[in-house]
């Protein structure tokens, strides 16, 4: 069994498909990735999929499709992906272990790359239980 670089909830997997189905006979599902960025140094974007690319790694739920950027790999090695809507705003969410902290608005992020030792550590222990 391979291992998942994110997951999506119920609600984002909804909403990927809602995106998907008001964007044309082209498009295929979301890719998520990460850039250089607003006061706390990085943000998540995220971006529709009409050619899919092959490097990228691939999550599904339900019929949605999420494709992640190489580069954005390590830093989101363990998310989960949400969609949320509140009074104020509606988008998705990102609950990352990754996350060092935020910016008051919530818009960017301080990442730091995925322990890779402790996530091996870890599969190890979950596969002798």
């Amino acid at each position: 069994m391979g291992f998942a670089v994110m997951t999506m909830t119920d609600a984002a997997a909804a909403r990927v498909k809602q995106i998907v189905a008001n964007s044309g006979a082209d498009a295929k599902g979301v890719r998520v990735g990460i850039k250089k960025g607003g006061c706390a140094g990085m943000e998540y974007t995220i971006d529709l999929v009409t050619e899919p690319n092959a490097k990228d790694d691939l999550i599904e739920r339900d019929g949605a499709k999420v494709w992640i950027e190489p580069s954005a790999v390590l830093y989101l090695l363990g998310t989960e992906m949400d969609f949320e809507v509140t009074k104020m705003r509606s988008g998705f969410t990102f609950v990352n272990p990754n996350q060092t902290s935020a910016c008051g608005c919530g818009e960017s992020v301080e990442l730091k790359p995925a322990d890779l030792a402790a996530l091996a550590k870890q599969r190890e222990a979950e596969a002798h239980v």
